[in-house]
């Protein structure tokens, strides 16, 4: 990314509903050929290394969407913020740049004929298969089974769960594998 452009960063987890970063602009947006999934181990923040708790990944699904937030960040602050997310996001994620499309409304983004969005160029961070906290996949059960054992420094890892969950739901998404951990915890 240039200097000259913006620079926009995509929360599809705990930054949309706990950015704790200064922002030029904050909008409803989403990445095409991604999903959610809970499939990286959190050992920092909601869990700790002899219980990790589960937190989300994107992960490539062709055919799926990730609705999230993006934030544009100012350009004299962005190098610092990006350091900063550097060591929050240091338990296995790694930055990368993606394609994010801006809406104002996911709701417009619904419609029969929506109007296209623009699309920039963005920051996010993603936690690739192989690192040293991968989880994997599992069974939504057995997800749910760590996720209510699991505290960290920033809280439990079901808070995180309710959290973006209701983030979520505040932004008209219905993201069908964080409504199934939420509904399994709130059993």
């Amino acid at each position: 990314m240039s200097a000259a452009q913006p620079v926009w960063l995509f929360g599809y987890g705990s930054l949309i509903f706990r950015p704790a970063i200064p922002f030029v602009e904050r909008r409803p947006a989403r990445v095409r050929g991604w999903t959610r999934r809970f499939w990286q181990w959190s050992t920092d923040h909601r869990g700790e290394p002899w219980r990790p708790g589960r937190v989300v990944t994107l992960v490539p699904a062709p055919e799926d969407c990730c609705w999230g937030m993006v934030y544009r960040l100012a350009e004299a602050d962005a190098d610092a913020i990006l350091a900063d997310l550097d060591v929050r996001e240091r338990g296995g994620y790694v930055r990368m740049e993606i394609e994010v499309e801006l809406h104002t409304l996911v709701e417009q983004a619904l419609a029969p004929s929506p109007a296209s969005p623009q699309v920039v160029a963005g920051l996010t961070y993603q936690g690739w298969p192989g690192n040293r906290n991968y989880a994997g996949p599992a069974p939504i059960d057995e997800i749910a089974s760590q996720v209510i054992l699991a505290t960290g420094p920033s809280g439990t890892n079901a808070d995180y769960v309710r959290d973006l969950d209701t983030a979520l739901n505040a932004l008209g998404v219905e993201d069908t594998h964080v409504v199934a951990l939420a509904a399994r915890l709130g059993e």
